[in-house]
């Protein structure tokens, strides 16, 4: 533990609390430990059953359900770029109700964040193009104290989209990350 704490993977926030990882643990964790899971065909049957029920509505109607569902199951924040100008997130009860978000200072910062939420994510639907991202801390525009997952697609008729999970740092990645890329297979079908 103390080699580990001397390189700055982990730390000791006070006297009486145990250690916990850093964000360069975080990050050293998500480059060399996590694993690509499959979500269980129940999570999976969860999903599903959300486009499947809302044949007929918009594209847009049918991503904000499926949104609310993985904001459900994540048990964080979701948010998504529906194209360059359209933007929805749900969820940020799950974000704020997190222990490390319990701080004064710390619920303002994410509240300010939460005020440019869709210019960040007017940004990430320009930057990111193909695939997933997970971003840690410092790396994650939402804030130095999250994490995000995002993913992108790109739908049958052309219409692309950028989607994530916003939650701590101690997130469940390897789980979040499947719900991510399950979402992304459903998104392309819509």
């Amino acid at each position: 533990m103390a080699a580990l704490e001397k390189e700055g993977y982990i730390h000791q926030p006070h006297t009486s609390a145990g250690r916990i990882p850093t964000e360069k643990g975080w990050k050293h964790y998500i480059e060399n430990f996590l694993r690509d899971i499959d979500l269980t065909e129940a999570e999976k049957k969860a999903l599903d059953s959300v486009i499947q029920k809302e044949t007929g509505l918009a594209h847009d109607s049918v991503i904000k359900r499926v949104a609310k569902q993985l904001a459900e199951m994540s048990k964080e924040a979701v948010f998504v770029g529906l194209n360059s100008d359209s933007y929805y997130y749900t969820g940020l009860s799950n974000l704020f109700g997190q222990p490390e978000f319990q701080e004064l200072d710390l619920v303002r910062h994410i509240s300010s964040v939460v005020d440019t939420l869709d210019e960040v994510i007017k940004k990430m639907f320009d930057d990111f193009r193909d695939g997933t991202t997970v971003m840690v801390g410092s790396d994650n525009p939402f804030g130095n104290e999250c994490s995000s997952i995002v993913g992108t697609y790109e739908n049958k008729s052309g219409q692309r989209g950028v989607f994530g999970i916003l939650g701590p740092m101690r997130m469940d990645y390897e789980q979040n990350l499947a719900l991510i890329k399950h979402a992304q297979k459903l998104f392309i079908n819509i």
